[in-house]
């Protein structure tokens, strides 16, 4: 099982959204940014306009799922952070991953 490396301080994240380039899909925002580590990082986050914690938790599992999956097809050396949208409620894993990889392909990686 490949291990996922989370984004932990609020100022990666803020950087990422600040500087960062994102394509909007119909269940997420995908943001993305060069971070020169060498290593992909990811942040995972959900409004309190998604729903109750129950909610919440299960899309960033379902985001996270996505991600693993999908490692291969992301380049490395990018910090990545997926915002949840409402209509992320209602989808499965294999929904969650399939919007991931049109949002990837929307994508302009350097």
């Amino acid at each position: 099982m490949v291990k996922i490396i989370s984004l932990k301080k609020n100022k990666d994240f803020k950087l990422t959204f600040k500087y960062g380039k994102k394509v909007v899909m119909s269940c997420m925002v995908f943001y993305y940014k060069t971070n020169n580590l060498g290593v992909s990082r990811f942040g995972f986050t959900a409004s309190k306009k998604i729903g109750n914690a129950v909610v919440r938790n299960r899309v960033r599992r379902l985001f996270k799922e996505a991600c693993r999956l999908n490692l291969e097809k992301l380049p490395l050396s990018y910090d990545y952070v997926l915002v949840a949208r409402k209509n992320a409620t209602r989808l499965k894993c294999q929904q969650v991953a399939e919007c991931l990889v049109t949002a990837l392909k929307k994508a302009k990686f350097k």
